[in-house]
């Protein structure tokens, strides 16, 4: 049984390459998934993918991701800083969760320092770039080992 992932991100995401370049570089989306694809298959893992700028879509895909993925990976975006309802989807599913933030939330705006979602999470990883989605990979991967092979 091969373990299953699910890679979800908020709003915006879906502009990286053209949105705001300077803190989230010129690689576009589409990249950015081929590149978690490709280290899904060196890690002999399958991930899906599902992106919104619709915060109900988001806690449609948690709520959908029990008992088809074995964990999450989410980089709620904006919905970090304002959403209960994610926070408290992610509890319900109980699946193993890391966060994900391209930059670092902290050295920005400071309502940008809460994350509502955080308490949900076994780790985050913030500010890394988008190998941050590789580290938050492989850090799932490892917590699913003793479940499963990776």
């Amino acid at each position: 049984m091969s373990v299953r992932i699910l890679v979800i991100n908020g709003p915006n995401i879906n502009l990286l390459g053209t949105r705001e370049p300077d803190i989230y570089g010129s690689t576009t989306y589409t990249e950015l998934l081929e590149m978690i694809q490709s280290e899904a298959v060196k890690l002999k893992i399958e991930v899906d993918f599902f992106q919104s700028n619709h915060e109900g879509a988001l806690v449609d895909a948690i709520q959908i991701a029990r008992g088809k993925f074995d964990g999450i990976i989410i980089n709620p975006a904006a919905y970090t800083h304002t959403s209960v309802a994610i926070l408290d989807a992610l509890k319900a599913v109980g699946l193993p969760t890391v966060e994900v933030h391209i930059s670092d939330p902290d050295t920005r705006d400071d309502f940008r320092k809460i994350s509502y979602i955080r308490s949900a999470c076994i780790a985050t990883v913030k500010g890394k770039g988008l190998p941050g989605y590789i580290e938050a990979l492989k850090l799932l991967c490892a917590h699913l080992s003793g479940a499963h092979q990776c």
